[in-house]
């Protein structure tokens, strides 16, 4: 029987603006097993799970859990850690803390969080790129069969701050891999490819290859901004900007905004998949929606330079 992945990958279906939305993550460190919707059906607890989920809603933050790859006996942890991230460029961060109780979580303010506020929570964190691999089996197989041996081998190498991650979607896009502190994604990555990102992102660059598109931005931004880091072969991960992305009567049109002042206008339509594919193993195939840029043009206006 072929894997979601399988079919995505024969149909040779772009990646591109595919990225899960989040202006912010909020990863939280949880050993052990994982159910379909991890959050609920975990040991963090389905009450505090249920909270994060109500707290987080409309808030521009994606919750998530995270652990370190390898064996996943549900050992004890006197302490957890957490890592918080806005994506947004130009006022972005990344944080880590180490909680006792998880239940701390239900503390932060994540309206303020989603807007860029990180209030002092935790400390700056300075390391390796932090890249997670979707390896949820419990919600798709092919997270599991691709994506925790990609963690382990990465892990294994020392190519980063590596975990294995509950969910970023897109499962037939696996292997799926989130990197911060710019929340760019990938997919189907190997350990090669994999390599290739985190040396960019400790340099500040982006690597377009299999790019899903930065998080920050709702999909049809997405799109957008990878048309113009393709035409211009801009790779430095805070160049660009989403300024604005509204809806027309055939889509979205977009103004991405360069650093130096420059400004590009992208038209962006939805379009049906081609052919027929499930979305995820075991699901009815189906034509998702595919968000393509039929114009780009420079706009005649600068913004002043970032």
């Amino acid at each position: 029987m072929s894997t979601c992945a399988a079919f995505s990958r024969d149909l040779a279906e772009p990646p591109a603006a595919t990225a899960s939305p989040a202006r912010t993550w909020l990863l939280v460190e949880q050993p052990g097993p994982w159910g379909a919707k991890a959050l609920t059906a975990s040991h963090l607890g389905r009450r505090l799970g249920r909270a994060l989920e109500d707290a987080a809603s409309g808030t521009g933050v994606r919750v998530a859990l995270i652990r370190r790859p390898g064996p996943h006996a549900d050992h004890h942890r006197p302490r957890r850690r957490v890592y918080a991230c806005h994506t947004v460029p130009g006022a972005g961060w990344l944080r880590s803390a180490e909680l006792a109780e998880p239940g701390e979580l239900l503390d932060l303010d994540l309206t303020r969080l989603g807007a860029g506020a990180h209030d002092g929570f935790g400390t700056p964190y300075d390391g390796e790129p932090l890249a997670a691999v979707c390896t949820n089996g419990k919600r798709d197989r092919c997270c599991a069969l691709l994506g925790r041996p990609l963690a382990a081998e990465l892990a294994a190498a020392g190519l980063g701050d590596i975990w294995e991650v509950t969910h970023l979607g897109g499962h037939r896009f696996s292997p799926t891999m989130l990197v911060l502190p710019y929340g760019y994604a990938w997919a189907r990555q190997d350990a090669a490819s994999a390599k290739g990102v985190l040396e960019a992102v400790r340099d500040g660059r982006v690597v377009t290859d299999r790019c899903r598109g930065r998080s920050a931005w709702e999909r049809p931004g997405q799109a957008a901004e990878l048309a113009v880091r393709e035409l211009t072969g801009e790779d430095r991960a805070e160049a660009l900007d989403v300024r604005r992305c509204v809806e027309t009567a055939y889509g979205w049109s977009a103004s991405v905004a360069h650093v130096d002042g420059r400004v590009w206008t992208a038209e962006v339509e939805r379009r049906a998949a081609g052919s027929a594919r499930p979305e995820s193993c075991g699901a009815v195939p189906g034509n998702p929606a595919l968000m393509a840029v039929r114009s780009l043009r420079a706009a005649d206006v600068r913004v002043p330079p970032r």
